[in-house]
């Protein structure tokens, strides 16, 4: 016989621990935001600057994991569905849905307000439109466009022109070159994991490329040609005379090392394991390809 006590603690939400908040602002992928607007930062202005350093950072920091957690506050119902993502703060049960709007807001809204005060006003702007366009464009777009991922791609372009208006004021083509190149590089990388969860976007029905291509041959032609595009994109500053031919001479290198990736990628057999050896090569591609730029700019500017 189930007495009332049992009944009571079958019910009970569990306490949220700081660990759990943490994990509401998805911090691996917000640190990727604040790490490539330190990116366009630094690029722009080679040097130490500790006041803008610190309130850039803060400011991104809480922009970035705002966004986050209002991304999960909208997109509660589909967590709770898909196996990767069911145990996550919300569908778990362990931060209540409100508490995840507040926080959310006030980390956008204090990260805003930061960046206003402490940087030039259109580091705020390209704040701002980030905010804008991840959750009203991107956010909803999963749910009924097959080109949510390219949507989100722009979205997730803009922190390196927040840290390039932080310093200049304004955007110069060096700066939207590196937005192009975070743009192209997500494609291949994010195609990557929608087709390892493909079954998963799917039991949501998610309508995005990796879903609806059951062979995958579509999905690794299309990150194929992003990759492509994506290493032509990357030897522009030195056709551009904005960089040095040792960035030339890494960039290639890791241009090859990006296309063999992407070429396997496009062999039927095995696809899921060059996927995931895809998504890995992304993952350590990135930091290489925006160091040598930064590092370049900082001994040759």
């Amino acid at each position: 016989m189930t007495t009332d006590a049992t009944l009571e603690s079958a019910t009970v939400t569990p306490k949220a621990r700081f660990g759990d908040y943490l994990e509401l602002t998805k911090p691996r992928l917000s640190i990727l935001s604040v790490l490539t607007t330190l990116v366009g930062y630094a690029a722009a202005r080679p040097g130490w600057h500790p006041v803008e350093f610190w309130a850039l950072v803060i400011g991104t920091c809480a922009c970035a994991g705002g966004v986050a957690a209002l991304n999960q506050w909208m997109e509660s119902d589909t967590d709770a569905v898909m196996p990767r993502t069911a145990d996550r703060p919300i569908p778990s049960g362990k931060v209540a849905t409100g508490s995840a709007f507040i926080i959310g807001i006030g980390l956008c809204a204090g990260g805003l307000g930061t960046l206003f005060t402490y940087m030039h006003g259109s580091a705020a702007f390209f704040a701002l439109l980030t905010i804008v366009s991840y959750l009203a464009i991107y956010t909803p777009s999963k749910r009924w466009s097959r080109w949510s991922t390219e949507i989100g791609a722009i979205a997730g372009a803009f922190p390196p022109l927040i840290g390039w208006s932080a310093a200049t004021g304004g955007v110069t083509a060096l700066g939207w070159i590196l937005f192009a190149i975070l743009f192209l590089w997500q494609i291949p990388h994010f195609m990557a994991i929608a087709w390892t969860y493909r079954k998963d976007y799917g039991s949501v029905n998610f309508p995005m490329l990796p879903v609806r291509d059951g062979e995958g041959g579509k999905v690794a032609r299309w990150s194929f040609v992003n990759a492509v595009a994506l290493v032509i994109v990357c030897l522009l500053p030195q056709w551009l005379e904005l960089a040095s031919i040792y960035y030339t001479i890494v960039t290639v290198l890791l241009g090859l090392w990006f296309l063999a990736k992407a070429a396997a990628f496009l062999r039927p057999a095995n696809r899921d394991k060059t996927a995931r050896s895809l998504f890995f090569m992304t993952i350590g591609w990135l930091p290489l390809q925006l160091g040598a730029l930064v590092a370049d700019r900082f001994i040759f500017n």
